[in-house]
């Protein structure tokens, strides 16, 4: 009896052992998933990736605008469609694995010529009619797995496909919070020109009032006013940079060109807890970094699918019903069917299976790779907007001082060149000069601040949560 079925039994085993090479299971990638921030040693779990972002941002206008643009960028609805084409592409994956079946409703008629046909004339009937009604099925038994590895693919590809639109969401929000900070600036940088405007225009009047008391020149005068117009002369970049920033932030919330309706530089206070938690979760909270992986998953399952391909495969197909030559006989004894069960082995094709293999394996390391640089860019994001904000704090409070000097500094000039003859309005010019450009800088300053809150943000994954 084991003699019998030995040759039965070594065929299973043999099908069993090469199943189980092509139908390895998948794991996670070993990649460096540890110390990816620079001169940041915590243990400590707590990141601000986990916040809802309206934890982050406390300005309800910027609230408002978010929102918004969560519910109308359209970056953020085409990659919601993408979904819907994966979840459709993964329904059609798992179809795969049950059999097909067809119907099918004919009439034929044949006419064959009596010249093509060894029989006397009249004998036969050389038209006919044939009627026939019949049900088809097929089904591939998935003995290495390929349908089921192509379903895994197309799920894992799914699951991809959700995380870019995660990816696509903080990238949208961190888009429209700088957007926004820098809108803030250059109303504050309007502001303070203007400001520094008005002030020269009076100081030019000064100036000619000194001249009139003979206590400076011409050259003092059209110094004053050529001050002036350096002032003057910036008003319509900042106007253009202020239009293009409120369109461009039209376009990310989904509307027309517009204007945008924002509070002011002053009431904004940077989010300071900044806890960055450990790197290796960025795996878990940067939508990227699993997109990333996701799309590693799905070209392992690819490569599976290609080795399959040097299998052979069995297919089962199955048809039957009713066919008769005349209509009236249709239900009477016309029941007929077949049954086959093939295997098919591939022997030459062409190359085609070494190349598939060849390439799935190529792409899947280059999924392996991208998926390191993922981790590594998300780690050197991280870095860049700590230090970010980091330096912007320490340069606010010499900032601040260097500001308060060069205003005594103008103040002083100013006065010492009404007074007396040790100054000219060299000095006066010089000091002015400085303090615009320190009250610029300080606003870059406070911007530099607010955006490296929300790149650390994006960095660490908030957002989509």
């Amino acid at each position: 009896m084991i003699l019998k079925y030995k040759h039965s039994i070594l065929i299973g085993l043999l099908i069993f052992t090469l199943s189980a090479c092509v139908t390895k299971q998948y794991q996670s990638p070993s990649v460096v998933k540890d110390n990816l921030y620079r001169d940041v040693n915590t243990a400590d779990s707590t990141t601000i990736a986990t916040l809802p972002w309206k934890t982050l941002f406390s300005d309800p206008t910027l609230q408002a605008l978010i929102e918004q643009g969560i519910n109308g960028n359209l970056d953020l609805k085409q990659a919601i469609e993408r979904i819907k084409i994966a979840e459709a592409t993964l329904m059609q994956n798992r179809l795969a694995l049950l059999p097909s079946l067809q119907g099918d409703l004919s009439v034929t008629d044949n006419k064959q010529s009596q010249r093509a046909v060894n029989f006397p004339a009249g004998t036969i009937n050389l038209e006919t009619q044939t009627y026939k009604a019949q049900l088809s099925t097929s089904w591939e038994a998935d003995i290495w797995g390929k349908l089921s590895s192509a379903r895994r693919s197309a799920y894992a590809s799914y699951l991809q496909s959700d995380a870019v639109k995660r990816a696509v969401q903080t990238q949208l929000i961190a888009n429209i919070a700088n957007g926004y900070y820098n809108l803030l600036a250059l109303d504050k940088q309007l502001k303070i020109t203007q400001e520094t405007i008005e002030s020269r225009r009076k100081g030019v009047e000064t100036i000619k009032a000194l001249k009139d008391a003979a206590i400076v020149n011409g050259a003092a005068v059209v110094q004053s006013e050529a001050n002036l117009y350096a002032a003057e002369v910036t008003l319509p970049d900042l106007k253009r940079s202020i239009r293009e920033v409120e369109n461009s932030l039209s376009a990310l919330i989904g509307i027309n060109p517009g204007a945008i309706n924002r509070s002011s530089l002053e009431t904004q206070i940077p989010y300071d807890n900044l806890k960055t938690g450990v790197s290796a979760q960025l795996l878990e909270n940067r939508p990227d970094v699993q997109a990333a992986e996701l799309a590693f998953r799905a070209s392992f399952e690819n490569t599976k699918v290609a080795k399959a391909y040097f299998y052979p495969s069995l297919t089962l197909t199955a048809s039957g019903g009713l066919s008769s030559l005349q209509l009236k006989d249709f239900f009477n004894q016309s029941i007929f069917y077949n049954l086959v069960g093939g295997l098919t082995q591939p022997i030459f094709a062409k190359g085609q299976n070494k190349v598939r293999l060849k390439t799935a394996e190529a792409q899947q390391q280059i999924a392996l790779y991208a998926f390191q640089q993922s981790l590594l860019t998300g780690g050197q994001e991280v870095s860049n907007a700590l230090f970010a904000y980091q330096t912007a704090v320490e340069k606010s409070t010499t900032r601040a001082k260097q500001v308060a000097s060069l205003t005594k500094a103008v103040d002083f000039t100013q006065e010492l060149l009404r007074y007396t003859s040790t100054t000219n309005y060299t000095d006066v010019l010089t000091s002015e000069q400085s303090l615009l450009a320190a009250q610029l800088n300080g606003v870059n300053d406070k911007l530099q601040q607010l955006q490296a809150v929300v790149n650390l943000y994006k960095a660490l994954g908030g957002g989509w949560k």
